[in-house]
């Protein structure tokens, strides 16, 4: 049943054209992992790697969350990784509100399917689309432990591609920083399986 419902989210993404986005798309990116896992990860939208092969993170910043994962012991493989919009914006620009609005229902669907305990979102449009415009700065609320509703419980972290503009590993640089929080995350995922 959980697959079926599944195959059916994925087929509403592949033939989305709610906004201007799915005309100007290669491929959609729904997202992709383990629809049982109790931690997901949430980023912007996709880039044009991930234009490409249609699927989540496996541009130079997706390679860098996949080593952040590793780095505390997750495989990519046990977690599930999406977008707020599944299609690229132009230039990688940020997603519009409209084009956001518009990739909503996919995403709360996944979320109602997937049913994690915890939510990892990457970046500040991610946190501020699930938290609200009002929630603060990326620098701020990282690391921090919100109620999103429905037991989840959602962790905002900096996105990957703005560590590899500030790649220093010192303590108090983002990279130290993304390291502990994902540790944080990491400790409450172990407590929940």
């Amino acid at each position: 049943m959980m697959d079926k419902q599944y195959a059916e989210i994925i087929e509403a993404v592949n033939k989305c054209r709610d906004c201007e986005l799915g005309s100007t798309r290669k491929n959609a990116v729904p997202g992709e992992g383990n629809i049982k896992s109790v931690l997901m990860f949430i980023g912007e939208g996709p880039g044009a790697d991930e234009d490409e092969q249609g699927r989540p993170f496996v541009g130079r910043a997706g390679q860098l969350l996949t080593k952040i994962l590793e780095s505390v012991n997750i495989s990519r493989e046990e977690v599930y990784i999406t977008n707020v919009v599944k299609c690229r914006p132009p230039n990688n620009r940020v997603p519009q509100t409209a084009e956001a609005d518009a990739c909503k229902k996919h995403l709360f669907k996944q979320i109602a399917l997937i049913k994690p305990k915890f939510i990892g979102t990457l970046g500040s449009t991610a946190s501020k689309f699930l938290l609200g415009d009002d929630i603060g700065t990326i620098s701020k609320i990282r690391g921090n432990w919100y109620d999103f509703g429905e037991g989840i419980k959602l962790m905002p972290l900096f996105h990957p591609s703005y560590l590899l503009r500030n790649p220093s590993k010192e303590p108090g640089a983002p990279k130290h920083h993304m390291y502990n929080d994902m540790k944080k995350l990491k400790d409450a995922y172990d407590a929940a399986k």
